[in-house]
């Protein structure tokens, strides 16, 4: 089936981010007719920080580093990649339902409307935990970054990692979810997979890893950039001209996302075939 998401209007960026925004704000009005829920859900994104923060300083009790890494620059890595996973939860938690849709035929009536599919889809939900997943680990990047020592003259930096960290999570899982165009059910078990890679590997300093973990999670699948890269540049374990890869890899996971979802668009062909 042909992707026939823009019948008859040429769709500009403010169409599709009023489109975005509108779908946002409905979703969130429906929330907030279940303010229990929502307090729930909240509490359990905090309560997986507070775990990880916990976990953290039970270890660093024990040893004096990790890898070079000491305790606020780990703490750091942690809140990082948990602002990044929250705001995704936040932003486009609808796209982990692409194969569900796509089973059920529910694609084939976004695709009539004057909106990209892959916008309308993402907006289809709000992953309630985000906000106490974004919440707590700004608090720990706060809280690392001052126990770090590191200044204002860094403010610049850490605003520009959050940015890039929030879109490559956000692509990287739209891509993997985009997979079920090819491979049918209801999961995403390649984006699980990616959630998998990064609470094993990235919440702890990449030096501790093989070349191949390290060569893969920097310049195949980009999930360095979300967490490592930003805080290593930070705290001087890397090079600033590191920090040029950060924007760089959340431009290209955009750019893969935006044209995988069409690939499978275009290989879409309704449920029941």
């Amino acid at each position: 089936m042909a992707d026939t998401s823009t019948p008859g209007r040429s769709l500009t960026a403010r169409h599709v981010g009023g489109v975005y925004g509108r779908s946002l704000v409905a979703q969130i009005r429906a929330i907030t007719e279940y303010p229990a829920d929502f307090w729930v859900m909240a509490s359990a994104g905090v309560m997986w920080n507070v775990l990880q923060l916990a976990f953290l300083t039970v270890l660093f009790a024990a040893v004096p580093d990790v890898a070079g890494w000491d305790y606020h620059e780990m703490v750091m890595l942690a809140g990082l990649l948990s602002v990044a996973a929250g705001s995704t939860a936040l932003l486009c938690d609808g796209v982990w339902s692409t194969g569900g849709m796509i089973l059920k035929g529910e694609i084939d009536y976004r695709i009539t409307r004057p909106a990209p599919v892959v916008v309308q889809v993402a907006t289809t939900h709000i992953g309630m935990q985000g906000f106490g997943e974004v919440g707590f680990g700004l608090v720990m990047v706060v809280f690392g970054w001052i126990g770090a020592g590191l200044g204002l003259a860094a403010v610049p930096v850490g605003i520009l990692g959050i940015l890039c960290a929030i879109v490559i999570e956000g692509a990287l899982i739209t891509v993997f979810c985009a997979v079920n165009f090819w491979i049918k059910g209801p999961m995403s078990p390649f984006a699980f997979m990616l959630i998998d890679l990064q609470n094993s590997a990235m919440n702890l300093p990449l030096g501790l890893f093989p070349a191949g973990v390290r060569i893969v999670t920097m310049f195949v699948v980009p999930v360095a950039f979300v967490n490592f890269v930003p805080v290593a540049v930070l705290t001087g374990h890397l090079s600033a001209w590191w920090l040029i890869g950060t924007p760089l890899a959340a431009v290209a996971s955009v750019l893969a996302a935006v044209g995988i979802y069409r690939l499978g668009l275009r290989s879409y062909d309704s449920s029941g075939h």
